[in-house]
């Protein structure tokens, strides 16, 4: 379960301010997948760093319960210098999780060849996107938070990355940002609509997408 209360976040950019969260009062529930909807720049990306902890909000507080991803294929925590296997034994290590398991369940989803063992800061944005997802799913959590990941790469890294995914929503939920509505509906059982600094969740998907494509309208 993830509850936002009261939950705000103001950006000021050149002297202006933009709200991207109003006052939210939503609960995410346990083990659903929830497509969060909204168009760009729309916040979508920021809820979702409040919600992993990366970003504090403005005012108002998120209470959870189990554990949360980090924004799955977001490459921050990566260290430049070390090589790709380096940075998923050091993960592995902070999260309790075997490293010669991590590794080998990385190396073989990322497929990133000999550049696995090379330092991070030599990988195009492609190859570090193939890093995180795979480093992301490596980690049994709770609620799974991702960011547009699967939309990254060619057909084979897509369809692999959902069946990955899906196997872990057998045990999980997510919280799910993409502007696919096929991959959405593939990978979502529920929806939340973030416009103007307010959020709706909707228990029916195709409800939220239908509100969604009525906002762009």
């Amino acid at each position: 379960m993830i509850k936002l209360e009261n939950l705000s976040k103001t950006f000021i950019l050149e002297g202006q301010r933009k709200t991207v969260a109003d006052n939210l009062n939503v609960t995410f529930p346990t083990g659903r997948s929830v497509a969060l909807l909204g168009r760009n720049g729309a916040g979508k990306s920021t809820l979702l760093k409040m919600i992993s902890g990366n970003m504090d909000p403005t005012e108002g507080r998120i209470l959870t319960t189990g554990t949360i991803s980090w924004p799955v294929g977001f490459a921050g925590a990566f260290h430049g210098e070390l090589s790709g296997a380096q940075n998923t034994r050091f993960i592995a290590r902070i999260y309790g999780v075997d490293t010669d398991e991590m590794v080998e369940f990385v190396r073989d989803f990322a497929k990133l060849g000999g550049h696995f063992h090379l330092p991070i800061r030599t990988y195009s944005s492609g190859m570090r996107a193939r890093l995180a997802f795979g480093v992301s799913m490596a980690v049994a959590f709770d609620t799974y938070l991702v960011d547009e990941v699967t939309s990254v790469g060619d057909a084979d890294f897509r369809r692999r990355s959902s069946e990955v995914f899906r196997a872990r929503m057998a045990n999980a939920g997510a919280i799910v940002v993409t502007h696919s509505m096929p991959m959405v509906r593939q990978l979502c059982d529920a929806g939340a609509v973030l416009e103007d600094g307010k959020l709706l969740y909707f228990d029916n998907l195709e409800h939220a997408i239908a509100h969604h494509e009525r906002n762009l309208a």
